[in-house]
């Protein structure tokens, strides 16, 4: 083996061995296991939270391929309609030209040809990560297969009354000129204005004031409503106002929606622009002003000074015009909830339009008892009160939106209107018995891509043919997600699995938490705190850092801004870690909470868990060289380290079960670096390096090295696959272990009999022992190299015993130069002493240091750190300091007064023990 771990030497040339050799594909007999891949956006780059949830999917996917299950871990990509037309609209609009000029055909054209150029980077990324995906499998939500069944899907739907077209409210996007579900609505507190106008009574008997965020909106009012309990407005339900600018007359209504404390309790009722106003205006069966065109201007139902105005145009121009006819009561300074576009970020309009629709409640009733009944469990279980309270109040699903990217409708309307629903224009005319004589023309929008996401667990898998993939694989195992698609894409998976498969998607949901940055902010470009997975594994200097993210800026004033934040966020660029390293280090973060705080320091310290296990393993394949067979005798640590290895896989299957890859990391790093690296290496070394130990002790320290390492790589290769593979090649080669590749050998299983107490016991001794002895050294000052006596004090019989026993052990590992027993009647010397339990083990510290000259060396050590102490309390004692300085530097300058405080106390100590000594 090379001396040092290097992973980018190995890492990529090892996944292409594995891809091309096939091992990702389902393989044997045994009982099946899938996991579809949550698809990323075709325009998309692998971000954390990408990378994040490929190496639990990947864990999950390994683990069970080497449990012997016929391992399906699905891939693909979805076309992310809005994103996707964004993205490729500003390309056309870099080049001087538009869809528009293109026309629909020609559109889709170049959609599908920048697909092809840059579909591919996510692809190659996920690559990167180690993500045993069955590329022969890939598939992409416009294909032709996947693209067949959402037809299917629509048509049969449509054919139950369970898709309507019909018009009615929805969120509109004036930007992208589509509508919006809600959950693609971001709502968010913003400062504005409270309006209150006069509206003047028709009786000419004064005037009502109502209040309003949207000034703008006034121009399609249909009513003014008041709460019918609310006595100072009951004389006036019936009568009419006259609605200034306009001058319609419109009625004054009651209505139980009015809340009677809010302003003068009298509401403005716009139906055409307001949901819950569409809803009163249907109780009450007024008119509908639509007053807004799809750009948000003012249309031609309003006055024509106002036609073609912006609306917050229009807003400033009646706020002027109400005051200049004295009608503007007052105006205060207001906190509105403002609905802005997920994609556009432009303030989104209630529109009436023709929309398409699915009857969700005849879906949701199954999905519903799907979770109920367990047929399908969320992990961790709370997520399951978040689903419910969606389905439970679900509202039909707008599905159309207006793109020219996407599965386009499949229905098609004549000359009358009259619209025909069908696979395609053949099947319409033939069902319907429509000649070549009557023209028929194709609904323009395109169908939500969560649509078509919906069918992602069997479209995938072949349906709606009966493919063996899809009888084998559907339903699958387990979804893993954030939490923030649940209503999006998982509960909309479970609905449609009921409708089509007639069966749940998945057995279980696994809900992981949202990837922050160290100090639990959201990661943006903006913020130049976004971490590209990739730069954590390959490196990357500074200056290509601040290249890379300025680059493409849509908004060109925030490249300074993200400049100088990647600047400051990373002054060193980033290290090369590893993909190991960053997958370990992922699994170690996968706990059950809400949000997941990434720090760069601990990539590092599981970067160095990988070159330990890399030198641990050279180690091994040094000293077993001469592995041969013949009788073998184990020594107390070769039993003890197997008996550890045999607890920590019953662990390991515990939490990949439960999915707490957080406590399997947990596990594993601690047998692999506190219990065989730091301890069994070192106890080995007295058996295989002494003329003393018989042939048959050394061979079996060398076959527990051996098999313990082995087994180890096994336990860890669901983690991190690269540096495993690598290593395991060696020893499965020295240890005669037939095989291509470790990711097709079974995962361990612990054996029923490899209890051995008394071993256990033994060596637990031992290493407190050692440990005792080296907390001496430390306190003391004493080289590591220099051997010292031991004396028993108050020692049992079993104490005795193992020092006996273990003596060899002790002097080699623990530097021990002769172990004796203090007689119970014998007074101690002068001595450091630790305890074992009731054992006391003494150093006798005569000719070992010059107790002056050290107490000296402590005194002068402590005068430095009360020197600091003074510097740093004294700036926290200056109120400049504190109340100007940034609060990291002032809260760093108080952890380093708790340093200092508790390096005193430490010294303190060790000055009284040389005290106790002289």
């Amino acid at each position: 083996m090379d001396k040092s771990y290097q992973p980018q030497d190995i890492e990529q040339r090892l996944y292409e061995r594995w891809e091309e050799q096939g091992y990702f594909a389902p393989q044997g007999d045994g009982e099946p296991y899938c996991i579809v891949i949550p698809p990323p956006n075709v325009t998309g780059t692998l971000h954390m939270g990408h990378a994040f949830q490929d190496t639990i999917m990947d864990a999950l996917t390994r683990y069970h391929r080497m449990k012997g299950h016929r391992t399906l871990w699905q891939p693909g990509m979805d076309h992310a309609g809005i994103a996707t037309q964004m993205v490729v609209e500003r390309l056309l609009n870099s080049e001087g030209t538009s869809r528009r000029d293109l026309g629909r055909e020609k559109f889709v054209e170049r959609v599908w040809q920048w697909k092809d150029e840059s579909g591919g980077k996510i692809a190659r990324q996920t690559r990167r990560l180690g993500a045993s995906v069955d590329w022969s499998r890939d598939r992409f939500t416009m294909d032709e297969g996947l693209s067949e069944a959402v037809r299917d899907v629509f048509v049969q739907l449509y054919e139950e009354d369970l898709i309507y077209r019909g018009k009615r409210l929805v969120n509109w996007d004036p930007v992208l000129h589509t509508a919006l579900s809600d959950l693609e609505v971001l709502s968010d507190d913003e400062a504005g204005h409270l309006w209150h106008f006069r509206y003047p009574l028709a009786s000419g008997d004064g005037h009502l004031v109502v209040a309003t965020t949207r000034p703008e909106t006034m121009l399609g009012d249909s009513a003014v409503a008041v709460h019918p309990d609310d006595e100072r407005y009951q004389d006036l339900v019936g009568q009419e106002i006259i609605l200034p600018i306009v001058g319609r007359r419109i009625p004054i209504i009651a209505d139980d929606y009015v809340d009677p404390e809010f302003g003068t309790g009298c509401v403005k009722i716009t139906p055409a622009h307001d949901f819950n106003d569409y809803d009163i205006g249907k109780r009450h069966d007024l008119p509908v002003y639509n007053i807004l065109t799809d750009d948000a201007a003012l249309n031609d139902e309003v006055p024509e000074s106002y036609r073609g105005l912006d609306r917050f145009v229009a807003r400033d121009k009646i706020v002027a015009e109400f005051q200049s006819l004295e009608l503007l009561e007052k105006i205060e300074e207001y906190t509105v909830k403002i609905p802005r576009g997920d994609r556009s970020h432009a303030v989104v309009e209630p529109y009436l339009t023709d929309q398409w629709y699915v009857k969700i409640e005849p879906l949701a009733k199954p999905a519903i008892e799907a979770v109920e009944t367990g047929r399908i469990k969320f992990v961790p279980e709370n997520w399951s009160k978040t689903y419910f309270d969606w389905m439970y109040n679900i509202q039909d699903w707008c599905i159309s939106r207006q793109l020219w990217w996407g599965h386009r409708i499949p229905a098609w309307y004549d000359d009358e209107g009259k619209v025909y629903v069908g696979h395609d224009e053949d099947a319409v005319r033939e069902k319907h018995g429509l000649g070549a004589d009557i023209a028929l023309r194709q609904d323009d929008d395109v169908l939500d891509t969560w649509f078509s996401s919906a069918l992602w667990p069997f479209s995938t898998l072949g349906w709606p043919e009966k493919t063996d993939a899809v009888k084998e694989f559907y339903p699958g195992n387990v979804l893993v997600t954030g939490f923030d698609i649940i209503f999006f894409w998982v509960a909309r998976m479970i609905m449609f699995g009921m409708k089509f498969m007639g069966d749940v998607p998945f057995r279980e949901v696994y809900i992981h938490g949202l990837i922050r940055d160290q100090d639990g902010q959201k990661m943006s470009k903006s913020k130049g705190n976004v971490l590209d997975p990739l730069d954590l594994i390959d490196g990357i200097d500074l200056e290509a850092l601040v290249r890379k993210r300025t680059a493409g800026m849509m908004q060109d004033h925030l490249s300074p801004k993200i400049e100088k934040s990647t600047r400051q966020h990373f002054p060193d660029g980033i290290d090369a870690f590893g993909c190991d390293a960053l997958r370990m280090t992922f699994g170690a973060l996968a706990t059950t909470g809400r949000d997941i705080r990434f720090d760069l320091g601990r990539i590092e310290g599981y970067k160095n868990f990988c070159n330990k296990l890399w030198n641990a393993a050279r180690y091994v394949l040094m000293n077993t060289e001469s592995l041969d067979e013949g009788d073998v005798e184990f020594t107390a640590a070769d039993r003890w380290i197997r008996a550890r290895l045999d607890e920590t896989t019953r662990e390991m299957h515990k939490h990949f079960r439960t999915y707490r890859l957080d406590l399997a990391v947990q596990a594993v790093y601690e047998f692999t670096w506190h219990e065989f690296c730091d301890w069994y290496l070192e106890l080995s070394k007295p058996v295989l390096q002494s003329d003393e130990s018989s042939v048959e002790l050394q061979r079996g320290t060398r076959r527990t090295l051996i098999d313990v390492l082995e087994t180890l790589l096994r336990l860890l290769h669901p983690l991190i696959p690269f540096v495993t593979e690598e290593i395991w090649e060696q020893v499965a080669e020295r240890a005669g272990i037939e095989g291509e590749t470790i990711m097709l050998r079974p995962y361990p299983e612990a054996s029923d009999d490899s209890a051995d107490d008394q071993a256990v016991a033994d060596i637990e001794w031992v290493k407190q022992f050692v440990l005792g002895i080296r907390q001496i050294r430390g306190e003391m000052d004493i080289s590591p190299g220099k051997a010292l006596p031991v004396i028993l004090q108050h020692a049992s019989a079993s104490d005795q015993q193992r020092a006996t026993t273990h003596a060899p052990l002790l002097q080699r590992v623990g530097r021990v130069d002769a172990i004796s027993v203090l007689a119970d009647d014998d007074e101690p010397p002068a001595a450091a002493t630790a305890l074992l339990g009731d054992l006391r083990l003494l150093v006798p510290m005569k000719g070992l240091i010059d107790v002056d000259a050290e107490r000296a060396r402590l005194e002068k050590q402590m005068d430095k750190v009360r020197g600091e102490l003074a510097k740093a309390n004294g700036k926290l004692g200056n109120e400049k300091f504190v109340n100007n300085a940034p609060p990291a530097v002032v809260e760093q300058e108080r952890e380093r007064v708790a340093d200092f405080e508790k390096t005193l106390t430490q010294l303190s100590e060790q000055v009284q023990k040389l005290d106790e000594l002289a």
